[in-house]
């Protein structure tokens, strides 16, 4: 019995998968369970297991290639299949079965692609040496004994003549968008192309914050906890959010409903060396600053890995970014859907203030809020990003407020 493995259902939004790594190789024996492919999504690395035990007969898609949701990744033959199959008796004896002078891993398929596949002529070295270059031997004149291809012929098709050499350099290397990049340009576009957005923009005085923070940063250092402005931002929000619901929501376009969400379930943007990630941190309502800090640095360093979990980067109900991290002042974050608001922190630095009538040095945050002009307004979107700003300037209102 053979059985064709698809590209599972992966989670909320997720569509299509890049396939990075094959695990096992035709021919090869996997057990049920056990990891046969490593693909991309715009959430994660992800190692997708084999629901079945077999013989591996066929890899239906090259590394690189990207599949969608449904799409034939493999074709396993059941073990049991092999062990029920009658052996042949001839008049001297067994005879040997077919797969002896065809071994099943490289079964003969009719399918006009398996074809034109049995006709490449090349050593195994050969092909290795084309997967490591990108170079496809399909179609490929070869040089070698019988128009067998050999590993001239494949640098020669893998390094461009002189002259479009000379073209590349004029115009500007061509980097192909990939992977995990790929995948949020789609969702940038798409998200920019469905909300109708604007972006909000005050300076606040958070110069107690930074007295709070530099003075218990050393102590919680000693715990080996990194102490960041990022949990603050994030609970100052989601206290904003209970008298601003209609920001922690999403809106259902065919029922043109907006949904309010029970609980702040807050997505923070990470840059990764890959592109940018954003893991979740859920129910930020029920979690003390130092809960949120141990917490962000656990999905950080798991996100930098890409060894973060799925259900880790779904649900989020509101976003955070934290663009100061970098030198960043205002910026026009784009919204995260299906989120309707996403809150961009700038640069604390210091800052001429008047301050009770005089002029005082003083530490000012940047807050940029970009919401989607469909589920609220501008004056209510003032003060929201306004409310945020006064739990920054007075940390204390967290604690009498504190629900």
């Amino acid at each position: 019995m053979i059985f064709e493995f698809k590209l599972p259902d992966l989670g909320e939004g997720i569509a299509e998968a890049e396939i990075c790594r094959w695990l096992v190789t035709v021919g090869e024996t996997v057990g049920e369970h056990q990891p046969v492919v490593e693909v991309e999504t715009d959430k994660a690395l992800v190692e997708l297991p084999s629901p079945k035990a077999g013989k591996v007969f066929r890899q239906h898609c090259p590394e690189g290639a990207i599949v969608k949701v449904g799409d034939i990744l493999l074709t396993i033959e059941d073990a049991k299949a092999e062990e029920e199959r009658p052996p042949s008796y001839g008049i001297v004896g067994e005879l040997p079965e077919a797969e002896d002078e065809c071994p099943l891993g490289q079964a003969v398929d009719i399918s006009t692609e398996s074809l034109s596949r049995s006709e490449v002529r090349a050593m195994p070295s050969v092909r290795a040496l084309a997967k490591e270059l990108n170079v496809s031997l399909e179609g490929l004149s070869g040089t070698g004994p019988e128009g067998s291809i050999t590993a001239e012929d494949v640098q020669t098709v893998a390094q461009p003549a002189p002259a479009a050499n000379a073209a590349i350099a004029s115009e500007g290397e061509r980097l192909p968008q990939k992977g995990i990049r790929r995948v949020i340009a789609r969702k940038l576009l798409q998200s920019q192309q469905t909300t109708a957005f604007v972006t909000n923009m005050d300076e606040f005085d958070v110069t107690r914050l930074w007295i709070l923070k530099q003075r218990e940063r050393p102590q919680l250092a000693e715990k080996e906890l990194h102490l960041t402005f990022l949990p603050f931002f994030m609970k100052a929000a989601q206290h904003a959010l209970l008298e601003y619901p209609r920001f922690n929501a999403r809106l259902d376009d065919a029922s043109d409903e907006l949904i309010l969400q029970p609980k702040c379930h807050m997505g923070i943007a990470v840059d990764t060396p890959d592109g940018l990630m954003v893991p979740v941190l859920r129910d930020v309502g029920s979690k003390s600053i130092i809960d949120i800090a141990t917490e962000l640095q656990n999905l950080s360093e798991h996100a930098h890995q890409r060894s973060i979990a799925l259900d880790d980067l779904q649900g989020s109900t509101f976003t955070l970014t934290n663009f100061g991290a970098y030198g960043g002042y205002f910026a026009t974050p784009i919204i995260n859907s299906p989120n309707v608001a996403i809150l961009g922190c700038g640069r604390i630095c210091q800052r001429p203030w008047v301050v009770e009538g005089e002029l005082a040095v003083r530490y000012v945050l940047p807050l940029s809020l970009t919401f989607d002009h469909r589920v609220s307004d501008g004056a209510e979107a003032c003060r929201f990003l306004s409310r945020i700003g006064q739990y920054l300037e007075d940390p204390g209102l967290l604690f009498i407020e504190s629900v």
